[in-house]
């Protein structure tokens, strides 16, 4: 999971949300985890409408951060396609099936007190 020199958290953020918008990814959330997690400057929850589009988000994603960044990404889950995890070191990426992430609610474990700081799109 290194990155290329020059990719900086924000660059793949910024790769992360444009890769997720292109793919039609839904109710793509960006929490801002910088000074409150060890695991990582951002965690993005994004929904996929089935078990293929969720693996089709995160192959796309891993494909073009590699491709355009440099960045080697851990991946899990993808085989089942409910929720897929990608780890970037920097940014953390959960794509899930809606019913699936309405059950786990990563949302409220990890949104700030105030929902001012977590940005949505």
């Amino acid at each position: 999971m290194t990155a290329h020199p020059h990719a900086t958290s924000d660059s793949i953020l910024a790769a992360i949300l444009t890769s997720l918008d292109d793919d039609k990814a839904e109710e793509i959330t960006q929490i801002d985890l910088r000074g409150r997690s060890e695991m990582g400057d951002w965690m993005i929850i994004a929904s996929g409408r089935s078990t293929r589009q969720v693996v089709s988000i995160a192959e796309k994603l891993t494909d073009r951060l590699k491709t355009e960044l440099g960045v080697q990404s851990k991946v899990e889950g993808k085989e089942a396609g409910d929720w897929v995890l990608i780890d970037t070191g920097d940014v953390i990426v959960h794509v899930f099936r809606p019913e699936v992430r309405e059950f786990y609610q990563l949302e409220k474990m990890w949104a700030p007190a105030s929902a001012s700081e977590s940005a949505s799109r």
